[in-house]
């Protein structure tokens, strides 16, 4: 890469190379340690004799500017360089929506904190250190092989067809979703799923109706795309269907495991929310984010599987299953809306990574993540049986656990006046990282209790926390 200086003229080329040079160290656009090149290489690049950029390089040298490393090169003088200024604001057209922007924030970040916690029941992270990566490796590998044969530059924006397929059988066979490849589209995790098919359905003031409490990111979504959200309160069934209000053209649920309560939505209720979206002619959107991981009690068809209407939007993620970095998820999407959204997706980014693509496809058919969730279901049941049989000894006078059979959270509503922001306060302190309910909740009163994730936390650090979270509690009850 050239190095961008432009001279004009034939006269002061020294001069002009040298104010050039000091004006990008100064302004911090050629940033300290950055290595110039050689007087030779950039001479021949700017059409210049030697003795020019020598002589520039010089006088640089000579401000204490440059200095010269022996055997390796002349780079910037690391200490005397300055930041880059803060150029004069401008009042912009559009500060009014950049504004509401600022003022919605990231839902869900994880706290600021000094120190991480030792122990952390933090929801929605996976146990990465029992993620098979010599198998990953090779997948990859395959993957650089099959890019290194394809003579296109760009792919399919709904996904690779052989992803698609894999997905397809993947998820009849894990969660009995209908489907094949012609219906999966390939996205950017599952946050993206929820964008493109909120693009192509919201306008402007269009009412969309959710679960309260409910997740976040989800909801901050379809506000910033114009939608009035309808907060729709859950119960032990799931969601109230009977209160999603005439004119509603959206509907985002967790039937499988509610999102954050943990509890699955009955075959009644189901077939309730069907029948109300057929009504209104909405469209509902599943958010099936972990519910691979089931525990006790009959397994539960997916809502996808009950759909005969076409009008569920399927979710679903390898966030959880495999890695959160691959940031890859899909949706299966029914006839009406596949085609908008593919266009939405190729007029967003093209289409998703084809080299992780291939990774993904060759490690789902050669059985790598069936083996991956079977040994992690293992350490996960595991962890929640310690979790449940905690909270139903020592930790009952404060918490009681909400029945769950998925995922690898679950909720615990706190018992009287406990304060559980005090708790969590306290807990810190002791390096236990807790985390509340409150957040999910937008109109409903919030239930005080605690969303205690199992993915991270090993099984022998469980005991040892919960001892820390009890003797707090001890104190100051």
């Amino acid at each position: 890469m050239e190095l961008h200086i432009v001279l004009h003229g034939r006269k002061g080329l020294a001069d002009q190379l040298y104010q050039q040079l000091r004006a990008g160290i100064d302004s911090g656009r050629l940033a300290a340690g950055t290595q110039l090149p050689p007087t030779r290489l950039l001479a021949e690049q700017l059409g210049v004799s030697r003795k020019t950029v020598a002589e520039a390089y010089s006088r640089l040298t000579y401000d204490n500017l440059l200095s010269g490393q022996v055997g390796r090169g002349t780079f910037i003088t690391p200490q005397l360089t300055s930041a880059t200024p803060t150029p004069t604001a401008t009042p912009l057209a559009g500060e009014a929506s950049l504004a509401r922007w600022r003022a919605r924030g990231i839902p869900m970040g994880r706290p600021a904190l000094a120190q991480p916690s030792r122990y952390d029941f933090i929801g929605g992270a996976s146990s990465k250190a029992h993620f098979p990566f010599d198998a990953w490796r090779q997948c990859s590998l395959h993957a650089l092989r099959q890019c290194q044969r394809t003579d296109t530059r760009y792919s399919n924006a709904q996904g690779l067809p052989e992803l698609r397929e894999a997905i397809a059988r993947h998820i009849a066979f894990a969660r009995g979703v209908h489907c094949s490849g012609a219906d999966v589209l390939v996205c950017n995790g599952a946050q993206q799923a929820l964008d493109l098919i909120a693009r192509v359905l919201i306008e402007p003031g269009c009412t969309v109706a959710m679960e309260d409490p409910g997740y976040p990111p989800a909801r901050h979504l379809f506000e910033a795309l114009g939608a009035r959200i309808q907060h729709v309160p859950v119960d032990a069934e799931g969601l109230c269907v009977e209160r999603i209000e005439a004119g509603t053209r959206l509907i985002y649920v967790t039937p499988s495991h509610q999102f954050p309560l943990g509890m699955p939505m009955s075959l009644p209720r189901r077939r309730a929310l069907l029948s109300r979206a057929a009504e209104l002619g909405a469209v509902i959107i599943e958010d099936d984010y972990d519910s691979e991981f089931r525990y006790e009690g009959r397994p539960t068809d997916a809502l996808q599987s009950l759909d005969e209407h076409g009008l569920v939007a399927y979710v679903g993620t390898f966030s959880k299953t495999v890695l959160p970095e691959l940031r890859l998820g899909y949706a299966i999407l029914p006839p009406a809306l596949l085609e908008p959204v593919r266009i939405a997706k190729q007029l967003s980014d093209w289409h998703t990574s084809t080299l992780s693509q291939w990774a993904l496809a060759r490690f789902i058919s050669e059985g790598h993540l069936l083996k991956h969730i079977r040994r992690c279901h293992d350490l996960y049941a595991a962890r929640r049986e310690r979790i449940l049989q905690r909270l139903q000894g020592d930790l009952s006078p404060w918490f009681e656990a909400v029945p769950t059979t998925a995922g690898y959270h679950l909720s615990a509503l706190a018992k009287g006046e406990l304060d559980v922001d005090f708790l969590i306060a306290l807990a810190r302190k002791v390096e236990v990282g807790l985390y509340s309910l409150r957040p999910f909740y937008t109109q409903a009163a919030p239930r005080h209790g605690l969303l205690l994730g199992f993915g991270a936390i090993e099984l022998l650090d469980i005991d040892p926390a919960l001892d820390r979270v009890r003797d707090t509690l001890q104190g100051i009850s």
